[in-house]
């Protein structure tokens, strides 16, 4: 169990991926994602959902994004910022997102 102060600590927010590329440096079929989060930020991630998104189909889809871990380093690639999905059954990822239109950086509630 965690605590209500461990739960605030992580900042989920709104961002809308401004950019994917395919990312054939990774170990696992993955995109590499700029996201904008907010107040200006647009930031690096990483993502292994190839099963069901297009880099195309990517651009302006508004995602549920943890902002405050540490840079990770993935190969050559630097991710900023996770963009939060559900596994499926057969192990594709569902992105996680607003059902609505949210200004970037809105916090979770």
């Amino acid at each position: 169990m965690i605590t209500w102060e461990d739960f605030e600590s992580v900042h989920l927010c709104v961002g809308t991926i401004v950019r994917a590329e395919e990312f054939p440096e990774a170990r696992k079929p993955a995109y590499k994602l700029w996201v904008d989060v907010g107040d200006g930020q647009v930031r690096q991630s990483s993502a292994q959902i190839t099963h069901l998104y297009t880099p195309e189909g990517l651009i302006g889809k508004q995602v549920v994004c943890v902002t405050n871990f540490a840079p990770k380093k993935i190969g050559p690639w630097t991710s900023e910022v996770l963009v939060t999905g559900f596994y499926r059954a057969d192990g594709a990822v569902v992105l996680a997102t607003p059902d609505l239109p949210l200004p970037n950086g809105t916090r979770l509630a």
